[in-house]
């Protein structure tokens, strides 16, 4: 078969000859395979099929019950300049045995590849010099600004040496409106143009020969041809003027085209440095070096020589050089950056500590527990990457114009010099209206609608600790109209507390004070739930003696002479009790879902003290995330396995009408799925435990603290618990979807307009090359104003 590949796959798995034939069977039964040959020693498979066979190789590996391992590598692609650059690439390298999937980005300027694991690197920049590119591995974030900056400044002064040269060429059409007939002679616009043409310009040559090598078309390739017609015209004309006359010369339009398309480019590129702004403030969080702690002695180290569970020390207003666990000291870290938290969080021994966040007013000693790719920022950077990288699908449509974009252009442009020549135009007349066409059409702008609204908002999501994590995720959540919220954990905050007590024989603060002695000690949430009241109200807790816990009942104990007992009803119940007094409260509260806890007095005269009721309280912003989504259009839902009256004391605490109680966790997906019917669902969890709902939805969000589950669980990953991310995450998602729609069809626009303005002669070459400029960097400008974003702060209320 003409077209078929060998591919060299790695098996997983395999540890007997019968793993070996099982393999072997499953490859021959693909459509098309041949020359099936598996080696176990060697852990290979080789195969002969058709190039696009590799998905389905794949999948009847998987079928058999063994692996193929991939994994993702990016690359550094120079020399692209519009869309159907960015699709030749992506078309080069997919044609590459071993090479499953390929997303070029024209906004970063990097290729993001899925292959087999053996592959060798080496194969594939060689097919993306092949395609006319230039590949290489991307350097550390501090090299690839350097050298980011230094082609800036390459530009930079190419833009100025262009537009210096220029002027005087277009000076005398500035002055024609104010009467004034000046003109250069011939040879001083022959000086000035040829270094703009063939010295400054020769990069458009460069990439237009390689385009043409391979067998396509670019942006290069458009300006090359319409700015040397100009400048060939201007040449025959000036060769055949009679002497001591002046000739009609095109000097100025190519040089002037050239000027404006690289002033374009250095606008854009200048434009797409701040679209990835949030990568490298995120890459400037990370420390080099660390004060390392061996035996009581501080060292400064490199950030590499550290290993898991060394002890460093970090001063007050130093970044945290890894994840960690406070030892010794307190103190605050900002974490802005990293998670979006706007205030300053305390830190004990005790407490975890996030890499790039800045420690406050103390020393603390932190023992390393994250180093490296496995610290929280590191996966943050990366899944910002990933997203960046990612193409939405609208993204197909650019892609499938771009690849016909270029050569229908060249069609036009010859339509245009034959159709002006057949209706009696001068060919000088024919040419130059060619030109408008060739130099207008350009498919920058195509290209970097989509990547650089993406990147910004994915970006400015990021540093207000919102992750999306793909191009997909993003667009789906645009048109989000339920939201369906986990409970516990997500709205509220997963620890119970004391939201209602009543005393019979003491007053409040005295039932409080003897609840607190019997809690004391104790690693139980309720009586962390007491002993924090205690704390709030300022009641000193007694210690108590003959401590003894009441299993499966509760606790007793003896203070001040008195045997004294907190428990739930059954332990009321041995004690020969009723509720008494307390049985309405207690029937009322149990209504809504509470625990309930019994202070009891026993001996001679067993009696009822008090009742206290725990149930978990809201989280701050959770009424205001609730109230935020009904103002965008949008209902909430509620989704617990908690009983039906906690879940229904909590929806009409915060407005949700639609509550689904007593679901249990293998049903929140069947729940969800069931409302997709009627609608486009969000399901928000907390990444772990939610997982089934989370996939099941159209979007998953999930509130987590930045851990791998949480972030590979859903679609949006929250870095804070902060419910009013939720609405935030659906805006930014609207705000960057609509941004991407503009951009379209703006760069639509500009050609479907342009383009017949030139090919009707209304559009000289020069105002063409100042549009086709002025396209891209509106279009990145337009994505820019997504940096101003910021989610709505409105005031926190207080939890209940």
């Amino acid at each position: 078969m003409s077209d078929s590949t060998t591919f060299d796959l790695p098996i997983a798995g395999m540890t007997c000859a019968s793993c070996a034939g099982r393999v072997e069977r499953a490859l021959r039964k693909v459509t098309g395979a041949q020359d099936v040959n598996v080696n176990l020693s060697t852990e290979q498979a080789r195969v002969l099929a058709p190039a696009q066979s590799l998905p389905a190789l794949i999948e009847a590996v998987s079928k058999a019950g063994y692996s193929v391992p991939t994994r993702s590598l990016e690359l550094q692609i120079g020399g692209m300049t519009c869309a159907s650059c960015a699709g030749r690439v992506e078309r080069a390298l997919n044609k590459v045995p071993g090479v499953q999937q390929v997303s070029v980005n024209l906004a970063n300027e990097r290729a993001h590849i899925d292959l087999i694991a053996p592959l060798d690197n080496q194969l594939l920049i060689d097919a993306v010099v092949r395609a006319g590119y230039s590949a290489t591995l991307p350097q550390t974030g501090k090299q690839d600004q350097a050298d980011a900056e230094k082609r800036l400044r390459n530009e930079r002064w190419a833009v100025a040496i262009a537009v210096l040269l220029a002027l005087p060429l277009v000076l005398p059409m500035l002055l024609q409106p104010f009467g004034v007939h000046w003109m250069l002679p011939a040879w001083a616009q022959f000086v000035l143009a040829t270094p703009v043409q063939f010295i400054l310009g020769a990069r458009f040559y460069v990439a237009a020969f390689k385009a043409v090598r391979a067998g396509a078309g670019n942006m290069d390739l458009l300006v090359a041809l319409g700015t040397s017609a100009g400048y060939g015209l201007s040449l025959y004309e000036w060769a055949r003027a009679s002497a001591g006359t002046m000739p009609h010369l095109y000097f100025e339009a190519s040089a002037v085209v050239i000027a404006l398309v690289l002033l374009g480019k250095y606008l854009e590129s200048r434009a797409k440095r701040q679209t990835a702004s949030a990568i490298r403030a995120l890459e400037a969080l990370r420390p080099e070096r660390a004060l390392q702690v061996v035996d009581g002695e501080e060292r400064d180290v490199p950030i590499s020589a550290l290993r898991l569970h060394d002890l460093v020390m970090v001063k007050p207003g130093e970044r945290f050089p890894v994840d960690g666990e406070v030892i010794e000291g307190q103190s605050h870290a900002d974490e802005a950056l990293i998670s979006g938290e706007s205030l300053p969080v305390p830190k004990q021994p005790g407490d975890r500590v996030t890499g790039g966040a800045i420690n406050g007013e103390g020393r603390l000693l932190v023992r390393t527990l994250a180093l490296g790719t496995e610290t929280v920022l590191a996966r943050i950077i990366r899944l910002v990457e990933d997203a960046q990288a990612a193409k939405a699908p609208i993204q197909k449509l650019v892609d499938r114009v771009s690849q016909v974009f270029v050569p229908s252009v060249l069609v036009l442009a010859l339509i245009t010099l034959v159709g002006w020549w057949l209706y009696g135009a001068p060919m000088e007349t024919a040419l130059i209206n060619a030109v408008a066409v060739l130099v207008i059409a350009c498919p920058c702008a195509l290209g970097l609608a989509t990547p650089t609204a993406i990147m910004a908002g994915t970006g400015v999501a990021a540093r207000h600790g919102i992750l999306i994590k793909d191009a997909e995720a993003l667009e789906r959540a645009h048109a989000v109209n339920r939201v369906v919220f986990d409970k516990t954990g997500t709205l509220t905050s997963g620890s119970p507390r004391i939201v209602h007590s009543q005393a019979l024989v003491d007053d409040q603060a005295q039932l409080l004070r003897l609840a607190g002695a019997l809690q004391r000690g104790s690693e139980h949430p309720l009586a962390k739930a007491v002993l924090d009241a205690c704390e709030e109200q300022g009641v000193a807790v007694p210690a108590i003696s003959d401590s003894k816990s009441l299993t499966g009942r509760g606790i007793a104990g003896q203070l001040d002479g008195r045997d004294l007992a907190l428990g739930n009803r059954r332990m009321l119940e041995e004690a020969g009790l009723q509720p008494g007094e307390l049985a309405d409260s207690a029937s009322a509260w149990e209504t809504e879902g509470r625990t309930l806890s019994w202070l009891i007095e026993r001996g001679a005269q067993p009696r009822v003290l008090g009742l206290f009721a725990f149930g978990d309280s809201l989280k701050p912003g959770a009424r205001s995330a609730v109230a935020q989504l009904a103002g965008q259009g949008i209902s909430s839902h509620l989704l617990t396995g908690d009983n039906r009256g906690s879940a229904k004391v909590v929806g009409q605490a915060l407005g949700i009408q639609d509550v689904h109680a007593e679901v249990l966790p293998a049903d929140k997906a069947a729940t969800v799925v069931e409302l997709k019917k009627t609608g486009v669902v969000a399901m928000v969890g907390d990444g772990i435990n939610d997982a089934p709902a989370l996939a099941a939805a159209d979007i998953g969000i999930a509130m987590g603290g930045g851990t791998d589950v949480a972030m590979q669980a859903a679609g949006i990953t929250l870095m804070r618990g902060d419910p009013r991310l939720v609405p935030a995450a659906l805006e930014i998602s609207r705000k960057t979807y609509a941004k991407i729609r503009q951009n379209l069809f703006w760069a639509f626009i500009y050609n479907l307009i342009g383009i017949p303005l030139a090919a009707f002669g209304l559009l000289n070459p020069v105002l063409a090359g100042a549009a086709m400029a002025l396209s891209s960097v509106s279009v990145v400008s337009n994505a820019l104003w997504l940096k101003t974003w910021k989610p709505d702060t409105a005031p926190l209320e207080d939890a209940s």
